[in-house]
């Protein structure tokens, strides 16, 4: 099975500044991503199964998107403030892969806020109208975004890998965590556990994840999110995590 990071026909690689790797971004960047790619390819269905009228669930499973529409947009505007500027800098040569990934960011964002009211509008409708374009908007969106999650880490991950520490990478992630409730949080881990392998899920937990959250994650997080995951998807089995 080939990966889905995998570079495709036509596209190149932005030039890897000489000297030792100085991080693991191209890592973590996977496992980010994992999860997104599988949000966005879900969202469209978890849309179309909710039944015209049914406003309960359609108000559950909007408030769900809104979040991974949160995630997305706070995750991107981290590497805004916290990556590309860097990267820029400290690799000139790679300023056409820069200048493209932003302009990713900048489709991705212009569709995720076109298609904010008409979710607003389904969760306390739950028409048939609005279910329909809502859907087709998070097929736009996963559009964009899935060559992009792919292309960040092929093409430009491995540069910053170079140029930039793990302590700089770091800020992106606490921008990330700072403007997230933490019940979210703790949900939304079970989540990247679950779409991450099993090597990956004991890397990210035991290696990345600060003990408290750990200890949250045991006594209420696991609970919380297979809880959300069977509300999301009756009847399916729930992904393990740890």
């Amino acid at each position: 099975m080939t990966d889905f990071f995998t570079m495709q026909p036509g596209e190149t690689a932005a030039p890897v500044p000489p000297g030792p790797v100085l991080s693991t971004g191209s890592t973590g960047m996977r496992r980010v991503h994992r999860f997104l790619l599988w949000a966005y390819d879900e969202a469209p269905n978890l849309v179309r199964s909710t039944a015209p009228g049914d406003t309960a669930r359609a108000a559950y499973v909007g408030e769900v998107l809104g979040n991974f529409d949160k995630v997305l947009l706070i995750h991107q505007e981290g590497e805004d403030l916290f990556m590309y500027p860097q990267l820029a800098e400290r690799a000139p040569a790679s300023a056409s892969h820069v200048e493209q990934m932003l302009d990713h960011h900048k489709q991705v964002r212009e569709r995720v806020q076109s298609i904010e009211p008409v979710r607003k509008r389904w969760m306390q409708t739950a028409d048939a109208e609005n279910r329909e374009e809502l859907a087709k908007g998070y097929e736009d969106v996963q559009s964009v975004l899935n060559e992009h999650l792919r292309r960040e880490v092929t093409e430009v991950m491995p540069a910053v890998d170079r140029v930039m520490t793990e302590k700089e990478l770091k800020a992106l992630v606490q921008h990330g965590v700072k403007q997230h409730d933490k019940k979210f949080l703790v949900t939304y881990l079970g989540m990247v556990l679950a779409t991450n392998p099993p090597d990956d899920r004991r890397e990210i937990f035991f290696k990345e994840i600060p003990a408290p959250v750990r200890l949250g994650y045991r006594l209420i997080g696991r609970k919380m999110y297979r809880r959300q995951y069977a509300t999301l998807f009756p009847g399916r089995p729930i992904p393990e995590t740890l």
